[in-house]
């Protein structure tokens, strides 16, 4: 199949795994929204989001969110010096894998109404049996997921961008539908479409991408010398818990603490949040990680330092303006997903506020996902995670103490105090480690990005709080019209501004936009 084994360059990769992201983030809108309209903010949505925290904690003790990016620079390796012994190298590999995830689901699933309150201390009685009942659905979706990750990982080889791609709209797919054809058995049939899709879309589609693609080698092994570089290369990522992947979960912990609905309202802005962050920031760094790693391989440093500052440039040129105006229409975008059926107006403006504080550290989660992957194509896997690991123990407390203190928002301002705290930790070692040839130039020209995004958002502000359609009788026609109206405004004041007084950095991305584009550039 043709489309299975067609390989991209970096650019033809960012822009498929951009659109994999946007149409995953929107898909996952999606199913929240229908989430929200059957069951609004409740016991049973909380019940649901709650449920994931221990399966993704087995995840990522196995550190099945990096499998890819860990295997990459061993594959290309092995591969390199022998077709043979790469696919020796790889069949050992998922054959580990496999071995450890199987009995630990097992364990999990018998474990898991000891397990239950770890996730949810909140939750009571009737509550806390419902957890367990979802927990025991959910958790073996982590064997397709990992042994998938394996899989994936030879396909970012081949650079065979577009099954990866898909991968998470399947699975997307899959759960919207269980949950709409199991309705009326609750939020029950989305956990079943979580383990549909997990085998369909993350075990299968890769499998068979592979095997259809330039072919697949597997067979039993449980011996080879690269092994031990590998368990060397993937221990701290298992050992250390980063803030990054356990932020989601240490917020839906502690929002069991703080009422009914907080999971919920917390689960929805963090929903929005994670839009920009995806579609720019992580579909850069996946794609950009490859070849990171191919001019580490080569010992071509200067061009991986200059292929590095780009990514990190173009990422906070976008992220910084994109998150201040979704700061300006954080209410009218809640209103307009997700206040419907038993989603109220009291919800939104909750979620509309949590939504605004998490946006203050988009550009912190864009620094670290190309940063991250940077160190990970140096194969130190070790300092994100120490680093990570350490964000972590100092988070904790925090989290508890404002989740005591400030409820629901004491909630969101730990996840962004800890987002930046590593982003800061993880920029100063790198400058420590590599020297400052990365960062050069890159503060003042945010700091200019930032300065035309706030004046830019004067008048979208303007425009929002000034109601000239009524939002009472025409709630969704008035927060789409400020939505739309704001972000023209926006973008042209911000475009102007920023192709007159900083043109180089706003460049490559006004050419893409036509004539209007070049018009803007001075």
């Amino acid at each position: 199949m043709s489309f299975l084994s067609c390989r991209q360059q970096m650019g033809w990769a960012a822009l498929i795994m951009g659109m994999s992201v946007l149409l995953s983030r929107f898909m996952g809108l999606f199913r929240d929204k229908v989430i929200s309209f059957l069951f609004g903010a409740t016991s049973e949505s909380d019940i649901y989001f709650a449920a994931f925290v221990i399966p993704d904690f087995i995840n990522y003790l196995l550190a099945g969110a990096y499998f890819s990016i860990t295997l990459i620079p061993l594959l290309a390796a092995y591969f390199d010096e022998s077709e043979e012994d790469g696919w020796r190298f790889f069949s050992t590999v998922f054959t580990w894998i496999a071995l450890v995830i199987t009995p630990l689901t097992v364990l999990a699933i018998l474990l898991a109404p000891h397990l239950a309150h770890i996730a949810a201390p909140g939750l009571r009685g009737e509550s806390m049996l419902r957890l367990v009942y979802f927990l025991r659905i959910i958790i073996p979706a982590q064997i397709c997921f990992l042994l998938g990750s394996c899989l994936t990982a030879i396909l970012y080889l081949r650079k065979q961008f577009f099954v990866p791609a898909l991968t998470p709209l399947v699975y997307n797919f899959l759960i919207i539908l269980g949950g709409i054809l199991l309705r009326k058995r609750g939020m029950e049939g989305f956990c079943w479409g979580v383990l549909a899709g997990a085998f369909l879309g993350n075990l299968l589609l890769p499998y068979l991408a592979v095997k259809w693609g330039d072919g697949l080698h597997l067979y039993f092994s449980l011996r080879h010398e690269g092994l031990k570089k590998f368990f060397i290369l993937a221990l701290p990522l298992m050992l250390g818990q980063s803030i990054v992947v356990l932020d989601e979960q240490l917020v839906r912990i502690f929002g069991s603490l703080v009422g009914t609905g907080a999971i919920s309202w917390l689960n929805y802005a963090r929903r929005i949040m994670l839009v920009p962050v995806g579609v720019v920031a992580q579909a850069a760094g996946v794609a950009s990680y490859p070849f990171l790693a191919e001019l580490v391989a080569k010992d071509e440093h200067s061009r991986f330092y200059q292929t590095l500052r780009t990514a990190l440039q173009s990422v906070m040129t976008l992220l910084i303006p994109l998150s201040i105006w979704m700061i300006v229409v954080a209410e009218p975008t809640i209103r307009l997903i997700f206040q419907q059926g038993h989603f109220s107006a009291s919800d939104t403006l909750h979620t509309a506020r949590l939504l605004q504080i998490s946006l203050l550290a988009v550009f912190c989660w864009g620094i670290q996902q190309i940063l991250g992957r940077a160190f990970y194509a140096c194969q130190d896997t070790l300092t994100p995670a120490v680093l990570g690991t350490l964000a972590t123990l100092v988070s904790i407390p925090i989290f508890y103490y404002l989740a005591r203190t400030l409820d629901a928002t004491g909630v969101a301002l730990a996840s962004v105090s800890s987002m930046v705290f590593y982003t800061a930790l993880l920029s100063f070692w790198w400058w420590h480690r590599f020297g400052g040839e990365t960062f050069s130039g890159l503060g003042k020209d945010q700091f200019k990005v930032l300065g035309f995004s706030l004046i830019a958002a004067v008048p979208s502000a303007i425009i929002v709080n000034y109601e000239l359609i009524d939002g009472v009788i025409y709630p969704y026609w008035a927060s789409l019209f400020e939505i739309s109206v704001s972000g023209l405004c926006f973008a042209c004041l911000f475009g102007l501004l920023s192709g007159y007084f900083a043109p180089s950095l706003v460049k490559p991305f006004l050419l893409r936009t036509g004539r209007l584009g070049a018009w803007l550039i001075r």
